[in-house]
């Protein structure tokens, strides 16, 4: 019977030692003597092959009781510890009025990006997204700009080792491994130069009609100044349908523009040349801003009809479906909008400068 005597005592004792504990360091002592692997209330666990066979229920009933209440016993002094231990170590006045967490807010290109989402919502458009990393087919090809075309010479560039889809949309390998033959050149990725490459992706992936905007972040080879950065984002529009024409074209941009820049806004069409357009045109458009700076019209977007072979690349009949496609920097629209004049700002993360937006 000394083992079942000697249990209530051995639970006081660890009782009052694991109160007792005046820190967290002496309370894992405490735990690691009495009901760790090697505490005595494991020890004692072991002694019951040593005992009577009527004895051994009793025995490990109370040893399993005892080691609960000091399981309780052991998470309430540590909750006063770590309590304790969070208190401040001076007198603290909490009457003080307290640190207000500044809020955050939204960066200026977001809320322009966002505020022109929201104007072709209104008028029924969807947005639409693609890969940033890009291969050539969908970025220049299929846009009527082959790797001979003139117009590649300022956005052929940042190109990537790794691998290429197909115009069918199979992975391809790139670079010197791909195991292209003699004198063949393998697709390669690059960065795209323009989210264009996501009109081609949605027209090969659904019939017309087709109503999307695609914003997103594009690449080119320029240097950085006041006017210009080698990242910057952009915001495609393109309608294809039956029946659709220049006029459509217009009427949509400047709606866009008078949504985002205000209702004074006026816009003209000037000719200019895009390889997967037809006829193709600059946008210019004025307003009081405008004005105010000395100019009669400022340059925002370019834009045209969908060039025919475009539309013949994808599986769309040209002879049935015509279609507009137009885009501009949101940057831009960001610099007129608020009065900066350096590009540089909204990429350098200084919360003087993004707070005031």
């Amino acid at each position: 019977m000394s083992l079942l005597n000697d249990i209530e005592p051995l639970k006081q004792t660890a009782l009052a030692e694991l109160k007792a504990a005046p820190d967290l360091a002496a309370l894992d002592h405490a735990k690691g003597a009495w009901i760790g692997p090697h505490g005595k209330f494991t020890a004692l666990m072991k002694q019951l092959g040593s005992l009577p066979k009527e004895e051994k229920p009793v025995a490990g009933k109370l040893i399993n009781a005892a080691k609960i209440e000091l399981e309780a016993a052991l998470a309430a002094r540590r909750e006063e510890l770590e309590l304790a231990a969070a208190r401040p170590k001076e007198p603290t006045d909490f009457t003080l009025p307290g640190r207000r967490r500044a809020l955050g807010r939204l960066h200026p290109l977001t809320q322009v990006t966002e505020d022109i989402v929201r104007a072709f919502r209104k008028i029924g458009f969807a947005v639409a997204d693609g890969p940033e990393i890009e291969d050539e087919y969908h970025c220049f090809d299929a846009l009527n700009t082959p790797a001979d075309h003139p117009a590649r010479d300022m956005q052929d560039t940042f190109y990537l080792m790794g691998r290429a889809s197909s115009p069918e949309g199979k992975l391809t390998p790139t670079g010197p491994a791909s195991g292209a033959s003699v004198g063949e050149t393998p697709a390669s990725l690059l960065l795209r130069t323009h989210t264009s490459s996501v009109q081609i992706r949605v027209m090969q992936s659904q019939p017309p009609p087709v109503r999307i905007i695609v914003p997103g972040r594009v690449y080119r080879r320029d240097n950085a100044d006041a006017t210009h950065n080698p990242t910057f984002h952009q915001i495609e529009g393109l309608y294809v349908d039956k029946g659709v024409t220049v006029g459509d074209l217009k009427g949509t941009v400047e709606f866009v523009f008078k949504e985002l820049m205000g209702s004074d806004v006026k816009i003209r069409f000037r000719p200019h040349y895009f390889s997967y357009t037809e006829p193709s045109y600059e946008i210019d458009f004025t307003n009081a801003l405008v004005k105010k700076m000395g100019k009669d019209w400022l340059e925002i977007a370019g834009c045209g009809m969908v060039h025919p072979q475009v539309f013949e690349t994808v599986g769309y009949d040209p002879e049935v479906w015509t279609g507009w496609a137009f885009g501009f920097g949101i940057e831009r629209i960001a610099m007129l909008r608020y009065g900066i004049n350096d590009i540089r700002l909204f990429y350098e993360n200084d919360v003087r400068f993004l707070k005031q937006f």
